[in-house]
């Protein structure tokens, strides 16, 4: 015996403007009309059984939580990022994005081609090379150690997350010189890198946001903190002994010149522990009395600020020469010779320590002896923290 269906059938309203009215009446089918009828309906059930396209993949596994640990408890509490937290797979990915040549415009250069491990980061250039190797950056590479504390980015600060910094270098003409729409394009056809997104952020569709966010996510990882400065601050007294040009070179740094105390006055823009600017602060430390160069006044406009650089982080600073924004300076000594004998007092702005700070009244100058400068020398090497530029986390892939 066929089975009954109860078919509806509308009766054409009296009025076009009401609704049709329905009746119902039995009638017997076939097993395969039956059929037909089951897969009509089953096609006709709610978008929720619907596979939209672009969820074909189903739902990724969440990643990994990256655990940051600071290197003793005098450093900071790192920032909280809701809006980008840490991963494993995220990292991992940043870390192959850092060193992937194809995000420059003609697949020459990676990020680290400017900031390489071995120079903490920086490489070693007065200005840096852009991927075209046509004129110079203006400025010198900053290194990246640390930079998860970092609120301000770049000498003029720029950048104010490392999210939003990460496509400055990406982008501009005299560096990488790609769009970054453009990266994604050719990332997207590297066969490696859409399963390292979906695992990182759910998804195997590249995006600008995420290539910025994997990025930003490596770099918070560099973090340098086991110099013999380091240990001795954590509190290992032995790492830098009393009575030593490094001590003396210590004390130096972290004295005010007054009447009576030799100073350096260095601890006004190099703060410990991280030995760089304090937040939001930028300083003219004389180097001129006119500015090719306006530093954080190109980005406000404010005369009190044209001239004034980002303090870099003096972390190991034996290895990132040159030195000042302009590299103008190729040795440690020489900027210090800077500091004790040359800097321009009359220079429009010049930071507070350096304008009203001096171990010679008559001067008014810092005026080290030979003595403290190779003192001072001897305290920045301690700042050197070998197994940061050898750690295999923040070295390239394969």
């Amino acid at each position: 015996m066929a089975p009954e269906l109860l078919i509806f059938e509308a009766i054409p309203p009296t009025f076009t403007l009401l609704p049709p009215v329905f009746r119902s009446r039995r009638v017997r089918v076939g097993v395969c009309s039956l059929a037909v009828g089951l897969l009509l309906t089953a096609a006709c059930q709610p978008d929720k059984d619907v596979v939209v396209p672009g969820d074909a993949e189903g739902p990724a596994p969440a990643p990994t939580p990256y655990a940051l640990v600071a290197p003793h408890k005098l450093f900071p509490a790192f920032p909280n990022t809701p809006n980008n937290p840490l991963t494993v797979e995220g990292v991992e990915l940043g870390r192959h994005l850092f060193y992937e040549k194809q995000l420059s415009g003609n697949g020459t250069q990676s990020c680290g081609s400017c900031h390489q491990q071995s120079k903490a980061f920086t490489d070693g250039l007065a200005h840096a090379i852009g991927a075209d190797g046509g004129a110079p950056h203006r400025r010198n590479t900053m290194s990246l150690a640390n930079v998860v504390w970092e609120t301000n980015l770049t000498w003029d600060g720029a950048g104010t997350s490392l999210e939003q910094q990460a496509r400055i270098p990406l982008e501009n003409p005299v560096e990488m010189h790609q769009p970054l729409i453009e990266s994604v394009r050719k990332l997207q056809g590297i066969a490696k890198y859409p399963p390292m997104f979906r695992k990182a952020f759910g998804s195997s569709k590249i995006t600008e946001d995420n290539v910025l966010k994997a990025l930003a996510q490596f770099e918070r990882t560099l973090i340098s903190g086991n110099s013999r400065y380091d240990r001795y601050a954590a509190g290992d007294k032995t790492a830098i002994l009393p009575g030593t040009d490094e001590f003396q070179g210590l004390t130096l740094f972290n004295s005010h010149a007054v009447p009576g105390i030799r100073g350096a006055e260095c601890f006004h823009c190099h703060t410990p522990v991280t030995f760089t600017s304090p937040a939001g602060q930028f300083f003219n430390n004389g180097l001129d009395m006119t500015f090719a160069d306006p530093g954080r006044g190109g980005i406000t406009g404010a005369a009190v600020d044209m001239g004034a650089f980002k303090a870099p982080t003096l972390r190991n600073v034996a290895l990132t020469a040159p030195y000042m924004h302009d590299g103008r300076f190729q040795t440690l000594m020489q900027v210090l010779d800077h500091y004790s004998d040359h800097v321009q007092l009359q220079s429009p702005n010049l930071h507070v320590s350096l304008a009203f700070s001096s171990n010679n009244s008559r001067t008014g100058r810092m005026d080290l002896t030979a003595d403290e400068k190779r003192q001072l020398v001897a305290f920045l090497h301690t700042l050197t923290d070998s197994t940061f530029i050898k750690d295999p986390r923040f070295a390239a892939p394969n």
